[in-house]
């Protein structure tokens, strides 16, 4: 096959990843928006090389004149959680949505391989829009926790170092490392309220402090400076303080002197 009719073929692949890494992306800056833990931490994607297809289609004997039916992760999407339950709620949003559509699913969390390998699998089916019009493309969405995936990249390599020929102390290593992730990710999920309402206050937080300024630097707009200024200098001082009830009461009162301002400039 000319290296033209690869890049044809590919070309919706690559977008395919690229606008489901940003619907993704979008997702955790809803939850983010909303002042909520997001279950996603980081999405990435990638598009398999033609030499990987061309190995993939040799190892399983396939044919290059059908390889996209036969072939089912040419598009890969990878999420990333930071505990096991988020993975769970990560598929349901998966499911609800209207722009897949869900070929299979397998569970590796609950089944682990024999190699130790941990992470949820799902091929979907995703449209892209083309020159040629609308075309159905399948994609691999894995999702796992951080640990399951330092282990599976690190096994990965090693995998692609030995093919088929890994030596049985590194295997055995790897092993132990698999046991090793499995009890991390256990001791995660039993501080897991914990964190999530230490990252809830941090994202609140942000949330409140990026208003603030934008409303500081809107009243310098409209208002007397020296009495921003005053607001200004407030604002650090009660930040600094740490108080998160303190900060959200003089947001509002923030919010009131610019209401303020903005009833005088419609007069």
């Amino acid at each position: 096959m000319e290296i033209q009719l690869w890049r044809e073929i590919l070309d919706p692949y690559y977008l395919a990843v690229n606008e489901l890494i940003v619907k993704f992306n979008h997702i955790i800056e809803e939850y983010k928006h909303a002042g909520t833990y997001s279950p996603i931490e980081l999405v990435t994607g990638r598009v398999k090389t033609i030499s990987s297809i061309l190995e993939k289609a040799h190892k399983k004997n396939l044919s290059l004149d059908n390889f996209e039916e036969n072939i089912d992760d040419i598009a890969g999407i990878r999420i990333i959680c930071q505990f096991v339950e988020d993975i769970y709620k990560v598929v349901d949003i998966i499911r609800k949505r209207s722009d897949m559509r869900i070929k299979c699913e397998k569970d590796y969390i609950k089944n682990m391989k024999e190699s130790g390998y941990r992470s949820y699998h799902i091929i979907a089916y995703y449209n892209v829009e083309t020159l040629n019009g609308t075309k159905e493309l399948q994609v691999e969405i894995q999702i796992r926790t951080l640990a399951m995936n330092f282990w599976a990249t690190i096994e990965h390599s090693l995998r692609y170092k030995y093919k088929q020929n890994m030596p049985d102390n590194i295997r055995e290593r790897l092993s132990a490392a698999s046991d090793a992730v499995l009890k991390l990710d256990m001791e995660m999920s039993s501080v897991r309220d914990e964190i999530m309402d230490a990252q809830s206050s941090f994202t609140i937080k942000a949330n409140i402090v990026a208003d603030i300024l934008t409303s500081i630097q809107n009243l310098y707009e409209v208002a007397n400076k020296q009495e921003v200024k005053k607001i200004q200098d407030e604002f650090f001082r009660i930040y600094q303080g740490g108080d998160l009830s303190q900060l959200e009461k003089f947001y509002r009162e923030l919010d009131c002197i610019a209401q303020r301002y903005r009833a005088q400039s419609l007069r």
